[in-house]
Parts: structure tokens; sequence; C-alpha cells
């Protein structure tokens, strides 16, 4: 199989959509051995802020000397990105071969009168099998969908649970309520791990302690009163927080320093684990990580920004973080957004922000909410907006009336991001 056919074979299988529940993803795995007993994970749920802490704290890891893994959806940069070792992304010829592999583990099961896997329990597969082959020391590992049913949490006991912000989002699927919602999510704490969070409103803060206290785990929750802001800028941040002096993020915002400190107290959780993780590792691996499509700056005449922000809460913080940066700046903005989401509450927030708006079909055109109408929505807030033809010219016309003191602001899903920076770097090439 040729890295081509696998993307084929991928890109079938998804059409036939996602299945909440483990039963599928346990059958594909006994059919390959269960690779996912030999690994240490570490596994992390949350609303906004996963993929953020999954970079900080595998990024730490290699920097300790461990051979690390991670599993991450949704992508930007392009489909291997979802499996990396020590921040590597997996090979072409890797994905065939493991997805030829798979491919004949699933049509087994067919055989035998199973049902098919869906695509992302496929991929859950080949990435297990990858991480095993490979000999990671450590995975970390980032929740679907949820966590209760999402085929990441086959896993046995993880050495680590840690939750980012829990908020509303994928309303009707994991629950109706803010606490349905954060109950599925805690589906992820087994007997035997510690678990880490990060701030939460009360009724998650209050589901996550007591999952913690049924399962017998110990819970910590990231001291927010102990945090000290050295220096924030788009560049660079600087921060305190207990024994941990002035450490330096690339990351911007607000969120992200707190991100951080979720990760200091996962560190610290792995210390008592008897992980050996030295100061050092521990500010390089901050220093060192990065994560595109999170308040990303892509040029700076005009200031250009990618910020996958594309839920209620996502949006709140990236308008925090443009009250820190822009001071009152309005923005030209390039806007898609799928239609299952609460766009209007995203539009609402943004409004002040919002100079002018370049709207886009995002690239599930299923999912996607249409330009056209996404230029009404838009026109009932005031903000005026028109559609463009395609991301590139979306672009190219909100950096032009922005002109070269001002602000280019690209938002409201990740799905498009990864060809706005392809676009940037194109562009910086020229």
């Amino acid at each position: 199989m040729l890295y081509e056919e696998a993307r084929v074979y991928l890109d079938s299988v998804s059409k036939y959509g996602s299945v909440l529940g483990l039963d599928s993803i346990k059958n594909l795995l006994e059919e390959l051995g269960n690779p996912q007993k030999e690994l240490t994970f570490i596994h992390i749920a949350g609303t906004n802020g996963k993929g953020s802490i999954l970079a900080y704290l595998s990024t730490i890891l290699t920097e300790a000397g461990y051979r690390t893994g991670r599993y991450i959806s949704p992508t930007v940069i392009g489909y291997l990105e979802r499996f990396q070792i020590d921040g590597a992304f997996m090979e072409e010829e890797e994905l065939a071969r493991l997805t030829c592999h798979v491919k004949a583990a699933a049509e087994r099961l067919v055989e035998k009168g199973k049902p098919s896997p869906t695509v992302f329990e496929i991929e859950t597969a080949i990435a297990f099998l990858y991480f095993k082959e490979s000999g990671c020391d450590f995975v970390v590992l980032e929740s679907g969908l949820g966590g209760l049913m999402d085929a990441t949490n086959v896993i046995g006991n993880p050495k680590l649970c840690v939750f980012a912000s829990v908020s509303m989002d994928h309303i009707g699927v994991l629950g109706n309520t803010l606490e349905e919602i954060a109950r599925d999510k805690a589906g992820i704490i087994k007997k035997g791990a510690e678990v880490v969070t990060g701030r939460q409103a009360a009724c998650v803060k209050s589901v996550l302690e007591e999952t913690s206290c049924v399962k017998g785990c110990r819970i910590t929750e990231a001291d927010l009163e102990k945090l000290e802001v050295v220096r924030q800028a788009l560049e660079m941040q600087v921060f305190t927080y207990g024994e941990f002096e002035e450490m330096e993020i690339r990351l911007a915002g607000q969120h992200q320093i707190e991100n951080a400190v979720t990760v200091l107290e996962a560190v610290r959780a792995l210390r008592r684990q008897g992980v050996d993780i030295s100061d050092t590792a521990v500010r390089a691996g901050l220093r060192k990580t990065r994560w595109p499509g999170r308040m990303m700056v892509l040029e700076k005449h005009p200031l250009v920004i990618a910020d996958g922000a594309h839920n209620e809460d996502a949006v709140r913080r990236l308008a925090e973080n443009l009250d820190i940066y822009l001071k009152g700046k309005k923005v030209t903005a390039v806007l898609g957004v799928f239609k299952d989401k609460e766009y209007e509450k995203m539009i609402g927030i943004m409004t002040p922000y919002l100079d002018y708006v370049y709207a886009i079909d995002l690239p599930n055109r299923d999912r996607t909410l249409a330009k056209e109408e996404l230029c009404e929505v838009l026109a009932k807030y005031g903000i005026g907006a028109e559609p463009a033809v395609h991301i590139e010219q979306a672009l190219v016309q909100a950096k032009k009336r922005a002109g070269k003191d001002g602000v280019v602001l690209a938002f409201g899903s990740l799905s498009y991001l990864g060809e706005v920076i392809r676009l940037e770097e194109n562009a910086e090439r020229k």
C-alpha cells in the first residue's frame, strides 16, 4: 500500500461518520495484539487547551530524555501531524505500512460479523501500533470527543489524567448542561491515576473531585493565586509559579500561561510517581513548545494572527487576548464557522473588535455555514462583511484593507488555518 492509497482508504472510512462507544476499538485492538497494553499514557481531556497542554507536557518529557508519542486531533498543518514522536511527524511510508496492517484487521472483524471500525478508531489503532513499535516511554494522548466513550478511553490505567478548561461544546452529544459535559469528560479518570486540572467552573470542579474520590485518585488543581505574570508580549511571556521562577513561553495569551501552570502541576504529579524530570528540562520544554493556530503571529506588517477559537469560551479568551495585545485596535477578519457551533454567540463577543469581515466556506462543506449566510448574521450585529471566493482571496483582501499598520485575524475554526499558514509562508518566500 502506498501513502496515497492509505489516505484514500482512510477518507473512504470517514464517510461513515463516528460512533461513540468502546466495543469496536476494543475488538480492533484485540485483533492487533493489544499494543496499548505495552504503553504508558498521560490522558488529556477538556474543551479548550487540550492541545496546548499536550504540546507543553510532551516537549518537557522529550527534553527530560523520554521518547514521547503524541496523538492529537484535529490537526492544523497536515494529516501526519496527528502521529508524532518527540515532535516529529510520522513518515508517509510508515502510515502506509501501518494502515495496511490495521485495514486487514478491520476486514477480519467484518468477516466475523462485527461492525467496521470508524476512521477515528482506525487512526487510534495506527497510533498505538506506531508508538509501541517505536519504543515510546510515554504517550501523551488527547481525547477526541468527550471522554467516557471516546475511542482513546480504551486504554487501561493512565499514569496521569489532565483536564484543560471544560466548557459548553458538542451540546446534545456529550450533554445539555455543563455538568453533564463534565461528567462525560471525567470518564477518563481511572483507578491508580493522579488527576490534575486547570481552573474550572464550580460545577465542573465538583464533578472532577467527586469522580476522583470514587476512583480513589488524588486530584490537584492549579492554584492561580500563586501565579505571577512577569511580562506579556506576543513573542514571549514570562511568569513565576511557586518554585518555577521566570518561566518563558512562546505561546501568546493569558490562557497559555494558565495552561502552562496546569502542566507544571502535572510535572509535580509525575515527579511524585518517580518520573525523573529536571528543572532544566521543564524550563527548556516550556520555552521550546510551539503549537500552530493559537494566537499565532504569521506576519508583522500588517500584523496577521491565526487563532483556532471556535466556541464561546475560546472566543472569549481570544477577545481577552486582543485587549491585552492590541489595546483597542480593531481587526480585519477572515472568518469561517461550522453551522453546528454557537456562532452567533461567538460573533456577539467579537463584535467590538471587528472592523470588517471576509467570510469563507470551510473545507468541510457538509458542516460549514455558507459564507453568504454568515455575512447575513454579521450584518445583524452591524459588522460589514462580504463573501470571499476562497481562503486566499479572503486573506489577500483582508491584508490590503488593513494596510501595513493594521491587524488581520483569521479565526472561527482550526480546520482552515493550515491553509492560511501555508499561504503566509509562501508569500514570505516570494
